[in-house]
């Protein structure tokens, strides 16, 4: 059995409880009459526990190794999932599972990432360029589509439906924790010990291809994707007023599936000679974002499946295209840290559903036609600005990118 597989599993499981909220988001509304803004803020809530997990977690782990922070990640989103259950319409005990959730998929994508790579890396893996990437975006994917699918599925047609998916998330989470339980160490804590805070720091953060081309795609990530899923259903939920649950979980579903699917193809969209993929994610961004504006207009459920589509699968090259540019830019001593620092800018996308419906709401002239062509003018501009740094600095023709790689054990010519 590949020991990366159990890493997978526990991401998808962990992913599946970080985004079961999401098709809530229609229940909660209307079941609960809370107010848009504050279930959005819940939505954004998880955040708070992911950003610092992510940004400590991920220096941790190259310092003390990937499975001691990795095995608490998993039981960290089963409590998550039953605070949720039995929160109902309680927004502390809302806020309360969602910090938990953000926490342990804050590991998850900084630890487990890093972990999953290394494991499809030698002297654990063959030397194919981007496995690593392509497996934690798939898993990832994977979990945040079927739990999204799942709870809205349940949250329409099935029992207890405020409380059916974060139950068999909890049992999910407890599977895939004895399944990774036994999974390899591949960062072994240094012989000599430096201060905390110096292995905080991320030598790989000041790198000029990090600046120019990651920073500037990475709020895009879930920015598109969760705009989708959070926003369309929401303002289409009248038209489909017989089972609005079950359509934000098509949505998600669509979405995020999408973004899977796609997600198998980035390895050959990528180029480490270039930002080929992100400016692909882009493109496809600048198109999705028109289309969620003329769903929003129309309010018809082809055109929100057309924005779905269309933005998963910009959201699913986004995901990858980023990830390489970081596992090749990255030291063998700050990959974590460095992926950490990539996922919680991807994470400010999750601040748009909130940020729109406050705009909406206080300012009557914003409406979400007009939002969301400004974000596609805000996506063209981005792929303008990444055009620019498309073939500079690239970490290929660094010297001390070339050591990493050395020092790695991988070819030079994955420029990881």
């Amino acid at each position: 059995m590949r020991d990366w597989h159990g890493v997978a599993a526990a991401m998808f499981a962990i992913a599946w409880g970080g985004n079961e909220f999401t098709p809530l988001l229609v229940f909660y509304k209307h079941e609960y009459e809370m107010a848009g803004p504050t279930v959005d803020v819940l939505l954004f809530a998880y955040v708070v526990g992911m950003v610092p997990a992510l940004l400590i977690g991920g220096p941790l782990s190259d310092r003390f190794g990937r499975r001691p922070l990795m095995r608490p990640a998993a039981f960290v989103a089963a409590a998550g999932s039953m605070v949720l259950a039995c929160a109902s319409d309680s927004v502390p005990l809302l806020t309360v599972g969602r910090i938990l959730s953000g926490i342990a998929i804050g590991l998850a994508m900084a630890v487990g990432t890093s972990w999953i790579k290394e494991l499809s890396s030698p002297p654990w893996g063959p030397a194919e360029s981007g496995n690593g990437a392509r497996r934690a975006a798939m898993s990832l994917t994977a979990g945040f589509g079927i739990g999204a699918a799942f709870a809205g599925t349940m949250a329409q047609w099935g029992p207890w439906p405020h409380a059916s998916s974060y139950v068999v998330n909890t049992v999910t989470c407890l599977v895939a924790a004895a399944w990774m339980w036994s999974v390899q160490e591949t960062r072994r804590p240094a012989a000599t010990k430096t201060r905390l805070l110096h292995d905080l720091q991320i030598p790989s953060l000041r790198d000029r291809r990090f600046l120019m081309v990651v920073v500037p795609l990475a709020p895009w990530v879930f920015g598109a994707a969760i705009g989708c899923q959070a926003i369309l259903p929401t303002l289409i939920a009248p038209e489909v007023d017989a089972a609005p649950m079950a359509f934000a979980a098509l949505i998600s579903a669509v979405t995020l599936t999408c973004g899977f699917t796609i997600q198998s193809a980035g390895r050959r969209i990528d180029r480490p000679d270039s930002a080929r993929a992100s400016q692909v994610a882009l493109f496809l961004m600048i198109v999705g974002m028109g289309a969620a504006a003329l769903a929003a207009a129309l309010l018809t459920i082809w055109a929100v499946l057309l924005a779905a589509v269309v933005l998963g699968a910009g959201y699913g090259i986004a995901l990858v295209a980023g990830l390489s540019e970081v596992q090749r830019i990255a030291g063998p001593r700050d990959l974590a840290g460095l992926t950490a620092v990539y996922y919680a800018l991807t994470y400010l996308g999750f601040a748009i559903p909130a940020t729109l419906a406050y705009l909406h709401e206080y300012i009557p002239a914003m409406t979400y036609p007009w939002m969301f062509g400004f974000g596609a003018v805000a996506a063209a501009l981005t792929l303008a600005a990444i055009t620019r740094q498309s073939r500079r600095n690239l970490p290929a023709s660094r010297p001390d990118t070339q050591d990493a790689g050395v020092t790695a054990g991988l070819p030079l010519s994955n420029g990881v």
